[in-house]
């Protein structure tokens, strides 16, 4: 009886679906077709308002993308149009005002960039660097691409997609180090690690830490003798390390101990404390027997670790030394770990104080030279680098102190200046030589595009604001313009008195002087200093605090070189040629 029922019951159900039941009920027939058309019209509305959204989502993408696009052109050319309040609040906030005449100025150096890159690029790519005379390429330093790599930060901050895009293609696909050249040690990590660090923090493009991790480790067995100060040359294919001949066995000062910047930066990204832990034996090395006026001759026996008796100069061969250590204070954010840099630094400038002296009758302040007790009245422009470096270092004082820093880094500037001013050409020779009575005259007259006095005006000029500084740095940048200008690329001069051309523009014009001058032109977030440092080729390095302390007064305590003795043939130790 139950199974009947249940018969019924289904049969019941299904004649709602049978089309016969609804042509007998007209009405019903007419409820259904009218419940079809409403559900029809909600589906259909729906899927209307679906594809509406989706087109206007998709609209709103494109206007987003091209906002940003715009957005990272006009940071490219204005910076953030933020700034930090002197109260250090970072949320207060306001905009930065644009100097139209910064801008034209900018630009015109990101139109001299172009003019020197895209010579490069039809005539040298791939070589070191251009010899723009004749239109061809020429490897300085065993083919490494020195100038596309020393400018890859250069076209990024410039806002040079393409070109940067290109160069960076070329450094994953073409860049190979196994090469059987005997590079300098000193030349390869400021240009090659520093160029390739750098563009990884500014891209964070993992192929630019790869290949600077490779390079790094080709020339870490020239830190493998007795002293842990390094061979200064090594065979990047086979590891074989040594010094040069001309400085009887010695390494150099300043191609020894640049290389910290480079190295702690690559063991911070890497995690590997090994790059780190040989820059920073060499510190630790020289501190052993670091005299109390923190002035170290240029060159130093790498057996031993004690200096040779040679020059004490902040010129070639000795200046980056200096400079370092003060910048490893600033990357390492200023903490106690890095402390024992900067007490090294502060010795440094008591003695940097006793090579000062001025002329007459124009008063110009300049840097002698030391050779044992005598001073030696000349000063190269490599020196320049000086008065930025003091005007970093004068806000770690005390305030009277830090006046008295500064102010010699605007007497120092206003020298350097003058080596501009007082040629013909208004570029400065590579070295001055001071006489009583008779203020400056130039030594060697070659003018070889580089960036010290810019670098420093660019430094004072952040530093006190003072628009005299960008002023200078024009004026530079048209002689510059007016003497070193040719229809492929930049040259040097042979004589800055003359004007007689050379033919070779220097990797370092471009990743230093011309990324100088665009800086100064630029506002002050562009590259702020509270977030880079620079390295000695002007590559900048993200500030990373560090908190692993590096106890130099320990190490001061271990054994002591027996050997005692109190202490680059002319041409440039920092930032770059020979």
């Amino acid at each position: 009886m139950a199974r009947a029922r249940s018969s019924s019951s289904s049969s019941s159900g299904w004649r709602y679906c049978n089309p016969s039941y609804y042509l007998k009920r007209p009405k019903r027939l007419a409820l259904l077709f009218i419940a079809f058309v409403c559900v029809s019209l909600v589906v259909w509305d729906r899927q209307t308002l679906v594809s509406e959204h989706e087109v206007e989502i998709s609209k709103l993408n494109e206007e987003a993308m091209k906002l940003r696009s715009l957005v990272e052109e006009y940071k490219s050319k204005h910076g953030d149009v933020v700034e930090r309040h002197e109260d250090g609040d970072s949320s207060k906030k306001a905009a930065l005002p644009v100097d139209p005449i910064d801008d034209e100025r900018r630009e015109k150096v990101k139109e001299a960039m172009l003019h020197a890159w895209s010579s490069y690029e039809k005539y040298a790519w791939g070589n070191d660097e251009l010899q723009p005379q004749t239109r061809q390429g020429v490897n300085s330093f065993g083919g490494l691409g020195a100038t596309l790599v020393d400018s890859l930060d250069t076209l990024y901050i410039m806002g040079l997609k393409e070109e940067f895009q290109r160069a960076r293609e070329w450094v994953a696909n073409t860049l190979d180090f196994d090469k059987d050249y005997e590079a300098s040690v000193f030349e390869t990590t400021i240009r090659v690690v520093g160029g390739l660090l750098s563009a990884y923090d500014l891209s964070e493009d993992k192929v630019f830490l790869e290949k600077a991790r490779d390079i790094a480790d080709r020339l870490l067995p020239a830190w493998n003798t007795p002293s842990g100060i390094p061979y200064n040359v090594i065979n990047l294919a086979r590891g074989n390390a040594h010094n040069p001949g001309w400085t009887g066995g010695n390494s150099i000062l300043a191609d020894s101990g640049t290389e910290q910047v480079e190295f702690i930066a690559l063991s911070q990204r890497t995690g590997d404390p090994k790059y780190q832990q040989k820059a920073e034996n060499v510190i630790a090395a020289l501190n052993r027997t670091f005299p109390d006026d923190g002035l170290l001759p240029i060159y130093i026996n790498p057996h031993s670790g004690a200096s040779s008796y040679s020059a004490i100069t902040f010129g070639a061969m000795g200046d980056s030394f200096y400079e370092y250590l003060l910048k490893v204070w600033i990357q390492g954010n200023k903490t106690a770990a890095v402390r024992p840099y900067r007490e090294m630094w502060e010795r440094s400038m008591k003695g940097f104080l006793t090579l000062i002296r001025r002329t007459t009758p124009s008063s110009f302040t300049y840097i002698c030279e030391k050779n044992g007790h005598s001073l030696t009245d000349k000063m190269d422009e490599l020196a320049c680098f000086a008065p930025g470096m003091l005007a970093m270092g004068s806000f770690g004082y005390g305030p009277e102190e830090s006046q008295k820093f500064l102010s010699l880094a605007e007497e120092l500037a206003w020298t350097c200046y003058n080596f501009y001013q007082s040629t013909p050409t208004k570029l400065a020779g590579e070295n001055y030589f001071f006489h009583s009575g008779q203020d400056m005259s130039v030594g060697t007259s070659w003018n070889i595009l580089r960036p010290e006095t810019v670098e420093s005006l660019f430094y004072l000029w952040r530093l006190t604001g003072n628009k005299t500084y960008k002023e200078w740095g024009w004026n530079i940048f048209q002689a510059f313009e007016k003497n070193s200008r040719v229809e492929s690329g930049y040259v040097g001069l042979k004589d800055v008195n003359s004007g007689v051309k050379d033919n070779m523009m220097q990797s370092f014009f471009l990743a230093e002087t011309l990324k100088y001058l665009y800086l100064l032109f630029s506002p002050s977030s562009v590259i702020s200093l509270d977030e880079w440092v620079f390295n000695t080729e002007a590559h900048p390095i993200r500030i990373v605090p560090r908190n692993d302390p590096m106890n130099l007064a320990k190490l001061d305590e271990q054994q002591k070189p027996t050997i005692k003795l109190r202490n680059r043939k002319a041409g440039r130790s920092r930032a770059g040629d020979h």
